[in-house]
């Protein structure tokens, strides 16, 4: 696991949140790919913010990249640069940092990453973390490999490239037997595009029809939209496409694996608009919600989401409890990037630059306030301050999800274990940290029961990964054991 930075530009959560690291999107079959893979990207923005970047390939120009830091807006839908990414073939990469700084070198851990073979070249974009790149990393440059990047996905290509496979496809197989932890990967050739989930489907990918003849690979539904492509199906795990000459061909190159899928997927990382496994995010969420209000109740005069991932877990509440639902929070939307160079007095009102509360709804009131995570538990004090402040009468704060007390070393970006509120403290003792009347989490039955699964988490085969909350991790993070990492004890 890279060692934890908080988004220099995020002033809402100052690090408090938990952070998806990356989105990746690819199409094959239209003319000038790279603007519908744009548009992609900008659909995926959530997935990350720090950068972006799109190789296309072109049978007269041949291969050609961009890299950018910041938006996909503010880079990728300038005519000069698309221009440059002429063909019909490209993919992308959207990336949330967690080490390093902006500035000359880090442009180099900006994904696709492009090699050269003796069959010609390739690109690859790869969302997850692998939980053995140190090791795989210092095996590779005693043999000779020389890095560009700090990023493990890089392993992949030199792992490639010391592939005795004939073409790209078996390469990148041979490459990804090699490797542990997460991978959603979307590779092109000069005439392929491939998409490739790891055995156990940790993180999504999603396959879509767009027009007669083109394909789409994206890692959530809601940029297939954005193109006016088809869900077709999501990629299985374990599973490779490929795609060409207007055709899919699947293979299954792993040893079979009872899948994992990321359970925060449905709290908070993929948007709401998104199908996962069949089922809406945006109603899976609301289900928290209902679920939540069975499990923790409470006597209040007003429910009021966290804006804006609290909100369908707040509907959700609202519509179980019979509270009445507000939104008493207000965010402003134009505070990111392009805000102001902030002085340390500005850095000092935190929170205040994005949320707002309405006095006029809250005072007097018992308030719910629900959302969607409490990580370090920093930002759930700042706004217990505010709407004390606007004149509530209580703050009662309702989690949808359960207490995040384990690293993710998956594709998430999270702090050490020893800087997690629920890794440290009971439930009673982050609700007096925190100064609320009451705190309460979804509990991991309840949250299973939300995204489908009626008889809760069967601990025995749990379906889905929750290793952030249950310490149950479905593959060994070998490279942070060796650093001394404790694993749960077996229960």
């Amino acid at each position: 696991m890279r060692p934890f930075l908080s988004h220099p530009f995020d002033t809402l959560s100052d690090g408090d949140k938990l952070r998806e690291e990356c989105g990746v999107f690819g199409v094959i079959g239209v003319s000038d790919a790279a603007n519908f893979v744009a548009l992609g990207l900008h659909a995926l923005q959530h997935r990350g913010q720090e950068a972006g970047g799109i190789v296309a390939h072109d049978p007269e120009h041949g291969f050609n990249s961009v890299r950018r830091f910041g938006y996909v807006r503010d880079n990728f839908t300038k005519t000069e640069v698309m221009k440059d990414l002429p063909g019909p073939l490209a993919i992308g990469h959207v990336r949330y940092s967690t080490a390093g700084s902006k500035g000359a070198t880090a442009i180099r851990d900006v994904q696709p990453f492009f090699g050269e073979f003796s069959m010609g070249g390739a690109a690859i974009a790869h969302n997850g973390n692998l939980t053995n790149a140190a090791a795989l990393r210092r095996e590779l440059i005693e043999r000779g490999s020389i890095f560009q990047s700090s990023s493990d996905s890089e392993c992949i290509i030199h792992l490639m490239a010391r592939s005795i496979q004939k073409n790209i496809s078996e390469r990148i197989k041979d490459a990804l037997r090699r490797v542990e932890g997460a991978f959603s990967v979307v590779a092109m050739t000069r005439t392929k595009l491939i998409g490739v989930r790891d055995p156990l489907g940790v993180r999504p990918l999603v396959l879509g029809r767009l027009g007669d003849s083109g394909w789409a690979l994206s890692s959530e539904t809601c940029a297939l939209d954005i193109i006016g492509a088809d869900f077709v199906r999501e990629v299985e795990p374990g599973e490779m496409v490929v795609i060409e000459g207007g055709k899919v061909h699947s293979t299954h190159p792993f040893a079979l694996a009872r899948p994992r899928f990321c359970i925060f997927e449905h709290v908070y990382f993929s948007r709401p608009d998104s199908i996962i496994g069949g089922r809406s995010v945006y109603e899976t969420r609301r289900q928290i919600g209902v679920e939540l209000a069975r499990e923790a109740p409470v006597e209040a005069d007003l429910v009021c989401p966290v804006p804006d991932s609290g909100t369908p877990a707040a509907i959700g509440y609202a519509a179980e409890s019979g509270i009445p639902f507000c939104l008493g929070i207000t965010r402003n939307q134009y505070v990111g990037r392009t805000f102001i160079e902030p002085t340390e007095q500005i850095r000092n009102m935190g929170v205040r630059l994005k949320l707002n509360v309405n006095r006029a709804l809250v005072k007097g009131k018992r308030v719910v306030l629900v959302d969607d995570s409490v990580v370090r538990g920093t930002t759930s004090r700042k706004i217990k301050d505010m709407i004390l402040e606007a004149g509530a009468a209580e703050v009662h704060f309702r989690i949808a999800s359960p207490p995040t007390a384990w690293p993710c070393f998956y594709g998430v970006d999270t702090p050490e274990r020893s800087k997690l509120l629920a890794a440290t403290m009971t439930e009673d003792e982050m609700r007096d940290w925190i100064g609320v009347d009451s705190l309460r989490f979804i509990s991991l039955d309840g949250l299973y029961r939300a995204a489908g699964e009626a008889a809760g988490r069967d601990p025995a085969n749990p379906r889905y990964c929750d290793a952030c909350f249950s310490g149950d991790y479905p593959v060994a993070p070998s490279d942070m054991i060796e650093k001394g990492f404790e694993m749960k004890a077996a229960e």
